[in-house]
């Protein structure tokens, strides 16, 4: 096996149970208002809580150039190892202040496992990375879902199970990452966020198109991922009158974990034949699609719902590494690393927006069309795409005298 294949599990595994702390307090959610005494808002921002330490950390590691000044893969280690720290002191919080601001903190230090876990696979695969890196979207949406795995062994037991669990696995990925994993045989060029540099990026048309579908993508993807097993569980209820919680998290970790594992890793391999731009096109529309007719499916048979869940789950994230891959190829490498810091934290502020939007829409809509709300994003992200794939075309066509200024 080359050493960059065997660098790629690696990072992947390390990714995988890392990302576990994501939604670790989202499926114990209703334990944890309930030890809380907080009101059902209190659920929408468990979720929304981490992407708000993720912006903050996002910010701070770029703004500073951490990942540039030290090794990636002790920043890594560091912050999974204080992510399973401040995730773990959730069993302890005797309030919602406490435990909300121990839910942004372990989000802050996410922002040191996902970029940078991006940042080692890209100097590992200098060229031709899309299928590494849909492997490795493939396994921060496993991570993602991973404690709804878990709630299948310990639906059973007390929920703190489910939390142990996933600051375990991220103490694992550290050890993984720091031990095991070696040095990428390559280094690049810093490239730090800067303020003085946002004008470029704002001026730059195409790289402002990929970041416009990669908005609308977010809008979507975080809402889905939060709301889905929700809905799978009203859906289930109406329907039988009864749920079991084993059901429940079996269909939770299929639709968004397998389902997405699936989707992103064919989505790499997609992107690489037909171009990142339409692999984009094709995955918004058809998750728009989901996001629009999902709620037909509420109270029917499980199997329709699951079905089209799972298809939902597969193109909800199968583009999500495209746009960023835009932004590299247009952007100047004075500011790229500018440029892709502006799309992420913007994006992931956005998905605090769509989280909590859901629970009071879906007092006014009801399940049935609450989610038709999410498809907005998705379709005006195929707009900016479109526009985008056209600059890609000239791009091919005459590469070396393209202005990246365009």
């Amino acid at each position: 096996m080359k050493s960059s294949w065997k660098a790629l599990i690696w990072i992947a595994v390390s990714e995988l149970f890392a990302l576990s702390l994501w939604f670790s307090a989202s499926v114990t959610a209703p334990e944890l208002i309930n030890l809380w005494g907080a009101g059902p808002e209190t659920e929408a921002w468990l979720s929304a809580s981490v992407p708000i330490g993720f912006v903050i950390g996002s910010f701070a590691s770029a703004y500073f150039g951490l990942a540039d000044r030290y090794n990636p893969r002790i920043i890594f280690a560091v912050s999974a190892t204080l992510g399973a720290g401040f995730n773990g002191l959730i069993l302890l919080s005797e309030g919602t202040w406490s435990g909300m601001t121990l839910r942004i903190l372990t989000g802050m230090t996410l922002a040191g496992v996902y970029p940078t876990a991006v940042k080692i696979l890209s100097l590992w695969f200098p060229k031709r990375r899309g299928l590494a890196i849909g492997i490795l979207i493939a396994a921060l949406t496993l991570g993602s879902s991973l404690p709804h795995f878990i709630a299948l062994f310990f639906s059973a037991l007390q929920w703190q199970w489910i939390i142990l669990s996933s600051s375990v696995l991220a103490v694992l990925s550290a050890g993984i990452i720091y031990f095991i994993l070696d040095d990428p045989p390559v280094a690049t060029r810093n490239t730090p966020f800067s303020f003085s540099l946002l004008k470029k990026v704002r001026q730059n048309r195409p790289v402002m198109l990929a970041n416009y579908g990669y908005f609308g993508h977010m809008w979507e993807l975080y809402a889905m991922w939060t709301w889905l097993p929700v809905f799978l569980a009203a859906s289930f209820q109406s329907h039988t009158g009864t749920v079991s919680p084993v059901l429940l998290a079996f269909c939770s970790f299929l639709t968004i974990g397998i389902a997405g594992a699936a989707g992103s890793v064919g989505g790499g391999w997609l992107a690489d034949k037909i171009g990142r731009s339409s692999l984009t096109i094709l995955s918004m529309g058809i998750s728009s699609a989901c996001a629009l007719s999902i709620g037909f499916t509420y109270a029917q048979p499980l199997w329709v719902t699951l079905t089209l869940s799972f298809i939902w789950g597969v193109f909800v994230i199968s583009d999500s590494a495209q746009f960023s891959a835009g932004v590299t190829e247009f952007a100047e490498s004075d500011y790229v690393g500018t440029a892709l810091t502006f799309q992420m934290c913007v994006g992931f502020l956005i998905t605090i927006f769509s989280i909590n939007l859901i629970p009071y829409m879906q007092k006014l809509l009801g399940w049935e069309w609450v989610f038709s709300i999410l498809a907005i994003g998705p379709l005006l992200g195929m707009l900016s795409m479109v526009k985008f794939k056209s600059y890609e075309v000239i791009k091919k066509k005459q590469p070396e005298h393209i202005s990246k200024q365009a």
